[in-house]
């Protein structure tokens, strides 16, 4: 594993947020992200590293991409796994979050990773109890890891990411995806530009740093990446005057196969669930330029390496 210099020691206990992690936390955890990369592609592509440890699941929002590779990550490392259900929870019989996650704690575990509605949740647990917590995505705040995966995704594809040309596409308001990667990429360097309706632009955009569009054309022809966001219905709430359908919303901010055949020069990522035929054509999610299946792999490994850490794998 890539050790830490005399220069810099990793010394984080939870991921919160990348608002915490300085640009040498984030390229350290990236730097581990190889190794485990390379693991993945082994014949056996397990390591015993997290052999003595208990890690709980605590997911109180629905998730497939995000609990799968969590869990295979930590079986990858030989981690004693429990996953929490709210459906089968006495959380269903009215127990608090507080008592459920110290009930939990008294079991003896090291790590928690935490998905939940409400953002500040993963804060408010450091408050409960001595275990490690990794925020596996807080309402519309953050999801670190995700963005971890996509700047890893990034180095990648394009060596780097210092200087390079970021677009992001989609329901900027209702995304926890795009705060962290805004965080995170301006600290590792990279010029971003966040495109899409007035009506999904948050109220503080001009005090994110970034630059903002509201036209598609203008923004594929100056990006090296373009990242589209999911149209988030569920956070919409009802709200549908805040664009007239899901086919405008397509006509005018929907990534064609013929901004592809227009534009040569951008690879194309998307965090999932993608709704074909609305961030993008299907054709486009299916060609060559796309890399959202490497996006997917490369979370397995990011979230192997951060695991790693947080169990004290580097700490000095």
């Amino acid at each position: 594993m890539p050790e830490a210099t005399s220069e810099y020691s990793f010394k984080q206990k939870h991921l919160l947020g990348l608002a915490d992690y300085s640009a040498d936390d984030i390229k350290f955890v990236l730097e581990q992200a190889k190794t485990f990369r390379e693991v993945l592609d082994r014949p056996v592509p397990k390591v015993p590293t997290l052999r003595d440890k208990t890690i709980v699941n605590l997911f109180y929002e629905n998730s497939t991409r995000t609990r799968l590779s969590f869990e295979l990550a930590q079986k990858r490392m030989g981690a004693d796994v429990v996953n929490f259900s709210t459906s089968t929870s006495s959380t269903r019989k009215g127990e608090s979050l507080k008592d459920t996650i110290r009930n939990i704690s008294s079991m003896k575990i090291d790590m928690v990773v935490v998905r939940h509605e409400s953002p500040g949740v993963p804060h408010f647990l450091t408050n409960c109890v001595d275990a490690a917590i990794l925020n596996a995505g807080d309402g519309a705040h953050e999801h670190p890891t995700q963005a971890l995966l996509d700047m890893f995704t990034i180095q990648q594809e394009l060596s780097q990411l210092e200087g390079r040309k970021i677009a992001i596409i989609g329901d900027i308001t209702h995304s926890r995806v795009v705060r962290s990667n805004i965080i995170g990429m301006l600290k590792m360097g990279a010029e971003i530009t966040i495109c899409g309706p007035k009506s999904l632009m948050p109220a503080y955009v001009n005090a994110l740093g970034v630059n903002v569009s509201y036209n598609l054309e203008e923004t594929l022809s100056w990006c090296d990446v373009a990242m589209a966001l999911r149209i988030q219905m569920e956070r919409i709430g009802g709200a549908t005057d805040l664009f007239p359908s899901l086919r405008e919303y397509h006509s005018l901010f929907g990534i064609k196969m013929s901004h592809l055949e227009k534009y040569p020069q951008f690879t194309i990522m998307h965090p999932g669930p993608i709704n074909r035929g609305v961030e993008m054509e299907s054709e486009v999610a299916d060609s060559n330029r796309a890399v959202i299946l490497n996006q997917v792999t490369n979370g397995l490994a990011v979230r192997m390496a951060i695991l790693y850490l947080l169990s004290g794998g580097a700490r000095v």
